[in-house]
């Protein structure tokens, strides 16, 4: 017998990836009633335990961009917590299942359903969802699920799907749109779906024997020469992918068998064959194998807006931009391990700086609301994979930590609407300013929108702290220096290197660089700098020079060349923004990496065509300024932005003053406060897989305290400690009435200097 139950809500999710999660969450934080039905007993989708796909985003190409909001939360946590390292694809364990499971379960308003799948939509109208029917695996039960707003996060589109909403499938012709990444003729090809395993190393030697019913492979060109790499043995590898011939959804279950044939016979080749890796491999033991595939593509919904890869590749300001991305544009070979090569990139080896690198690299760009608003059905929203847009554009937008932005988008919309009596096509004219402005609360980014809220009362208070850091530059590593020894490889000026420097007052006397000379002649490098508009402004030739120079620079290791370059603002030098020094190509010098990190100052190199990429040896070259630049003022914790963007954006403490150090806000009345929300430093400098197990980043604040002058003394009304949050929101007891307002930093989890993006205060 089939148990029948009958449940309602305001927001259903389908789907409990990482887009779907994030919906649910930041819907029920905003007072909606919500529900998450997910057909797998754990959450996170991709990026479970179940598939072991590492969440990627932006970050990965570009400095200071990783993502932030609720899945910035969800992986500072996981790494807090968790003893395992990532090593890339295959090494997902149950902390992180758990790290969402708890979110789940400690967030008010949210219901949830694992194990349960959808089969079938109900309408109350050609364009309403009235409800969707779910099965419950193992308990013989089946729920009807009621809502007046469903969000779509199955990755495939079942739910709209079954409301009949028009999808697409495949690849855009060329002619469509002119998409460069578009094959000629349309298809039906899509990327493929993969499995993971992971390995372990026992010590000593560990046969292995495949089965019979294992793939063969006796050709070492298949993986060397056609783009499969063995990047790890602990596990992976990306590109175990199969889609074309079979369908990504009704031939999973044949793709799922195909792969794991396949797994086998690739370990084989690895613990057997290959003439390298078998050495390497003797004591590794294979220890798991996925049986859930990830899957990249299948249908795609139709919005109100269909997004193409002109869109990320151009940096198009949408008004209704409400989340961003910075992956390249990703598109794997149709067939995978059937195709003559893997996905592009890897088949010419990661070239930096090729044709296809080139037209691949995008971001940071923003995202419309409208591709995840339903054209054909009024109350259907969707979050994740099956967004609306092309199959070039689905390249960058796929990837999870783009679509877990996606999901709060789409949450915090959805319980906006709802509190505003909204249609949904309506929201991208009628309420996209909340919308961004409660995301911005929320600690999310958003590319072209700064804080404005008018319940904030911080924004108009003046900002005053114990000290201020100063930027100098960046230093040598001593080590290096002592030793005599050349830095990296891609220290050399292979082709233009620019390093990006905070201007404050408008004053540039002299800038220096530290490099070495491998020949043994005289060397000339032609020097500029550029005005440039953010720290991602990537062009060679963003704004014409302020100045240029050539730098005669004779044979010998670990020189400082200084340039006394004398600028003004009368040279077009502009406080609180970005200039670029750049050095252009000369094979024969070597420009120096700085020692440690520079809060807010970054490099990238030329990869051709005029474009420059983030350059992974950094984060920023070894330069100094004169004068010293008060780069980290005060007066940045209420400018509206919690990154390093167009400036620092950032609070830091003089690092040679000891700990605590305090920021004061002073009004020139007294105010009624009783919530007060800080973001703080850290994890966003690189993407999640550049931290170590138990981390917390060392300069976000462990221990701190907010203090209120009261009756004519500081008086303290909140302790924390041990915190290793980026974003931290705090309900006071009661409320206070004050002019003057302090945040003490007693503590870092490392850094000599205390330090605060933004701070916010409000009545309530």
């Amino acid at each position: 017998m089939i148990v029948k139950k009958q449940e309602q809500y305001d927001v259903v999710v389908c789907g409990g990836g990482l887009a779907g999660f994030c919906a649910a969450v930041s819907a029920a934080r905003h007072g909606a009633q919500t529900c998450i039905i997910q057909d797998r007993p754990v959450f996170g989708g991709n990026s479970s335990s179940e598939v072991c796909v590492t969440p990627h985003g932006a970050a990965a190409f570009h400095a200071y961009a990783r993502e932030t909001g609720i899945i910035s939360e969800l992986l500072i946590e996981e790494r807090a917590r968790n003893h395992a390292p990532i090593l890339e694809n295959g090494w997902t364990n149950s902390v992180w299942d758990m790290t969402m499971y708890d979110m789940a379960m400690s967030t008010p308003n949210l219901s949830f359903h694992l194990n349960t799948s959808i089969v079938s939509v109900l309408k109350s109208s050609d364009r309403t969802i009235s409800a969707v029917v779910a099965r419950v695996a193992n308990a013989e039960t089946e729920i009807t699920i009621e809502g007046k707003i469903f969000v779509d996060c199955t990755g495939d589109g079942i739910v709209a799907d079954q409301a009949g909403c028009e999808w697409r499938w495949g690849s855009e012709g060329f002619e469509e749109f002119n998409e460069p990444h578009a094959p000629l003729k349309a298809s039906k090809d899509t990327m493929g779906n993969s499995i993971h395993f992971r390995a372990k190393d026992m010590g000593r030697p560990v046969p292995f024997q495949a089965p019979e019913w294992a793939v063969k492979h006796e050709d070492p060109d298949y993986f060397y020469k056609q783009g499969r790499p063995f990047q790890s043995l602990h596990g992976g590898y990306w590109w175990i992918e199969i889609g074309v011939p079979w369908n990504t959804i009704y031939d999973s279950e044949n793709i799922r068998h195909e792969l794991t044939r396949h797994t086998l016979g690739i370990w084989d080749w690895i613990k057997n064959k290959d003439p390298e890796m078998k050495e390497k491999a003797a004591n590794y033991a294979l220890d798991w194998v996925g049986q859930v595939p990830g899957k990249r593509e299948s249908r795609r919904i139709i919005g109100q807006y269909f997004m193409t890869e002109h869109d990320p590749a151009n940096k198009t300001v949408f008004p209704d931009e409400i989340a961003f991305g910075g992956w390249f544009i990703d598109l794997h070979t149709p067939g995978g391990l059937l195709a003559p090569t893997a996905e592009p990139a890897s088949a010419e080896g990661y070239a930096e700086t090729s044709e296809y690198a080139i037209k691949s690299y995008c971001g940071p760009y923003g995202i419309p609301l409208r591709i995840m608003i339903a054209k054909d059905i009024d109350n259907l929203m969707m979050a994740g994979r099956n967004v609306s847009v092309t199959h070039a554009a689905l390249g960058t937008v796929r990837v999870m930590s783009t679509t877990a932005l996606i999901g709060q988008a789409v949450g915090t919309s959805a319980a906006i609407a709802l509190q505003k009596g909204l249609a949904l096509a309506d929201l991208p004219s009628q309420a996209i300013r909340e919308v961004k402005q409660t995301l911005l609360r929320d600690g999310c980014f958003l590319l072209n929108t700064e804080n404005e809220d008018e319940l904030d009362l911080a924004r108009n208070a003046s900002v005053t702290a114990s000290s201020q850091a100063v930027c100098r530059g960046s230093e040598v590593n001593k080590e290096l220096l002592q030793s005599g020894e050349l830095g990296h490889h891609k220290e050399i000026l292979h082709q233009r290197k620019g390093q990006w420097i905070a201007i404050s007052e408008g004053v540039l006397n002299r800038v220096s660089v530290c490099v070495t000379n491998m020949s043994d002649t005289p060397q000339i490098v032609e020097a500029q700098i550029i005005p440039v508009d953010h720290i991602w402004d990537y062009r060679c030739e963003a704004n014409p020079p302020i100045a240029t120079t050539e730098l005669h620079i004779m044979p010998g290791k670990y020189q400082w060349i200084d340039w006394d370059v004398q600028l003004s603002k009368a040279d077009g030098l502009k406080s609180g923004s970005y200039v670029r020094l750049d050095l252009l190509a000369n094979p024969q010098i070597a420009w120096h990496c700085g020692d440690g990190i520079v809060p807010g100052h970054t490099c990238a190199f030329e990869m051709g065509q005029g474009k420059m990429r983030r350059d992974w040896n950094g984060p920023t070259r070894s330069f100094r300024v004169d004068p010293p630049q008060y780069a980290y003022s005060p007066k940045h914790v209420i400018n509206g932005v919690t990154r390093p963007y167009r400036y620092t954006n950032l609070w830091r403490s003089d690092t040679s003053e000891p700990l605590p150090q305090w920021l004061e806000l002073k009004w020139e009345e007294q105010q009624s406060i009783g919530q007060i929300e800080l973001t703080f430093p850290g994890n966003i400098l690189w993407e999640y897989h550049g931290y170590a197990p138990f981390h917390r980043d060392p300069q976000c604040p462990k221990d701190y305290s907010l203090e209120a002058f009261v009756n004519g003394a500081w008086e303290q009304v909140l302790e924390v400690k041990g915190n290793y949050q980026r974003h931290r929101k705090h309900e006071l007891s009661q409320q206070i009435r004050t002019d003057k307002l302090r945040i003490v930093i007693h503590a870092t989890n490392g850094d000599p200097s205390a330090a605060v993006y933004e701070i916010r205060c409000y009545e309530s």
